[in-house]
């Protein structure tokens, strides 16, 4: 067993990957004993992820507020706390808060063998956020 205390901050999500504002608590990064990584995040209001994929897939484990979730070519499904989203490998999604509600999820996914975890695409573009 290994204990591991944290002296990590809340960091706010990079403009780059993020639209609103959106606040990141590591939990764990990949090393040498685990390829997993999680972070517990906050979206305030209309904030969500740009488009993005996981090497390995993700897994969110939705912990507060009301929340939407959407991959490439499909629809806007909401999410509410104790739901779990799995995405598929490679899949292109975003996910983030609801126009009028706060959301928070824990995000886990698993590095590739070249350590990473996620690539980022473009932005979400306001109509696919509201559809």
């Amino acid at each position: 067993m290994k204990v591991t205390k944290t002296d990590r901050r809340t960091v706010t999500g990079p403009p780059e990957w993020f639209t609103g504002a959106v606040y990141i608590d590591g939990l764990r990064d990949p090393d040498d004993q685990s390829a997993v990584g999680c972070a517990h995040v906050r979206f305030t209001p209309g904030a969500r992820t740009a488009w993005h994929t996981h090497p390995k897939g993700q897994t969110l484990y939705v912990t507060d507020g009301v929340g939407l979730v959407a991959r490439r070519g499909g629809e806007v499904q909401e999410i509410r706390p104790g739901d779990v989203v799995y995405i598929e490998p490679g899949e292109e999604h975003w996910h983030g808060a609801t126009p009028d509600r706060f959301m928070a999820h824990v995000a886990i996914q698993e590095a590739d063998n070249e350590g990473r975890v996620v690539t980022w695409l473009e932005h979400v573009a306001e109509d696919e956020y509201r559809s």
